[in-house]
């Protein structure tokens, strides 16, 4: 227990008498000071018990001294008597109770350095006791997560230490555990906050405070994939001893996640071969392996999404697809396919549109959805859900359906860098020209084209003969060495002067 202003009344040893009568003696002592300043408030801390003769303390500085001792966090005054003061001054102890500072007397056979060697002791022993409790939690921790039930037993062991509740969730977020079973019903409140750490290399962790609440957030895991997450909560704040049984009992769920992880890249091994008999119409060959994981494949027609990231957010977006499959109760199929994750989802139903705010939940990754198709063209639908994605990374667009390109236009899917590159390499000898001469040809085979190789509208929006254009077009077609009346040349070139903006 906390050393308290009750705790140094009850030590007879002390002699020390309290004089406020409505001033709390409960609070916690930090430490013990001493001071004569008139104003000690710059090296305190709040919590102390000072100690003073009052040596500058004067009749009417009593209540700005109580005030400030107050506001600074003071839990207690002892005043030594037969000094400076033969008694408690009244005036000290009508302030002290208006502000709730409890007063002691410490007659002058006790000295200071009493008071402080008990406060120091009892701190000392409730930091031994706090230490070996600790201790005797985490051994408790330890067995109960290599008994039969881990890891419910570990998280109800961690809830009934901390006097709150615990949850564990799966890097989806969904609850696997809870202490007491209430506190599943935490899960969607710390949503965000799941978000946030997901993509975070494990472990990472959050306080959450809330009115009358303290809330920790921890993710499991090693190395760069999150396991699942730690929720614990509990009034008021957590203290030093708590928050390191916390983190031992962060490790050792995580060491018991972390056991299946194994098993997790064996199933994924096995989904990237299950997809890629689909993408050769293997359909009948795939359905007997699904169906012995324990799933079923979404039924025609089928829509599939390409999720482009890191392998730690698409590993992320695994997670997410099927959390929201599980929600609705719709067969998913998750799988990699080089650098992509490729998610399957009947196209008839909520999971599609529930997927459509992967990237809120999975920060960072890019998504594209193809139209939906039957089984027999899904490399189809893959290559276009992939090729809209790819789309949508270049132009910082988190979402992006294949349908959405044919509407931008060829040059929008072009990268404008390389296209600007391209334009400049392929019109050079023609810039070059007209840096050194009239500086027409540039302008004149782009109006030409834009007439579709026609001679007189061309020639009259240039406000030049036709005989005029012709020469021009014709000295184009010589310094750039291609054949002007092919179809292919002409729409590399327009292309060229018409380069997409950046």
């Amino acid at each position: 227990m906390p050393v308290t202003v009750a705790t140094l009344l009850g030590t007879p040893s002390l002699a020390l008498t309290l004089h406020t009568r409505s001033a709390p003696v409960d609070r916690a002592i930090s430490w013990v000071h001493v001071s004569e300043l008139a104003d000690p408030t710059p090296f305190l801390e709040g919590g102390e018990l000072l100690l003073t003769t009052g040596l500058a303390l004067q009749p009417d500085m009593a209540a700005a001294y109580v005030r400030r001792l107050a506001r600074a966090g003071v839990v207690g005054l002892g005043l030594g008597t037969g000094l400076s003061h033969a008694e408690v001054p009244a005036e000290l102890v009508a302030a002290a109770d208006e502000h709730g500072l409890a007063v002691l007397e410490v007659p002058r056979q006790t000295p200071f350095i009493a008071l402080s060697r008990a406060v120091s002791s009892a701190l000392a022993a409730e930091e031994y006791a706090a230490v070996t409790r600790t201790s005797t939690v985490q051994r408790e921790l330890t067995r109960a997560a290599v008994a039969p039930g881990a890891p419910g037993t570990v998280v109800d062991r961690l809830a009934r230490h901390l006097g709150g509740w615990a949850l564990l969730v799966d890097a989806a977020g969904t609850p696997l555990e809870a202490a007491p079973p209430s506190a599943r019903g935490r899960a969607d409140g710390l949503t965000a906050a799941v978000d946030r750490l997901r993509t975070a290399r494990p472990p990472a962790g959050a306080a959450l405070t809330q009115p009358g609440e303290t809330v920790l957030l921890q993710s499991l895991g090693t190395g760069t994939r999150v396991r699942g997450f730690l929720a614990v909560g509990r009034p008021g704040p957590f203290s030093a001893g708590d928050r390191h049984v916390v983190n031992a009992a962060a490790l050792l769920l995580t060491l018991r996640l972390e056991q299946s992880r194994a098993l997790d890249s064996g199933t994924a091994a096995l989904r990237a071969a299950i997809l890629q008999l689909l993408l050769a119409g293997q359909t009948a060959a795939a359905e007997p392996v699904v169906a012995a994981l324990g799933e079923r494949l979404p039924g025609e027609p089928v829509q599939a999404l390409a999720v482009l990231g890191s392998p730690e957010q698409r590993a992320a977006a695994v997670d997410v697809a099927a959390d929201a499959a599980a929600h609705v109760r719709e067969p998913v199929l998750s799988a990699q396919l080089d650098d992509a994750l490729v998610v399957l989802v009947p196209a008839e139903g909520p999971l599609a549109g529930r997927l459509a705010d992967l990237p809120e939940r999975v920060p960072g990754a890019v998504l594209g959805t193809a139209p939906p198709v039957p089984w027999a063209r899904l490399a189809d639908g893959v290559r276009q859900a992939r090729q809209a994605a790819g789309y949508g990374r270049a132009a910082g667009r988190p979402v992006t359906a294949f349908a959405d390109l044919a509407g931008r236009g060829l040059a929008a899917l072009l990268d404008p860098g390389a296209t600007s590159a391209f334009a400049e390499a392929a019109l050079a000898p023609l810039a070059a020209a007209d840096r050194a001469g009239p500086g027409d040809l540039v302008e004149s085979l782009r109006v030409w084209l834009a007439a579709h190789g026609q001679w007189e509208p061309a020639a009259a929006r240039l406000g030049v003969h036709r005989h005029t254009l012709r020469k021009r077009i014709r000295r184009a077609e010589e310094l750039l060495g291609r054949d002007l009346d092919s179809p292919g040349v002409r729409a590399e070139l327009w292309l060229a002067l018409h380069p997409p903006s950046p």
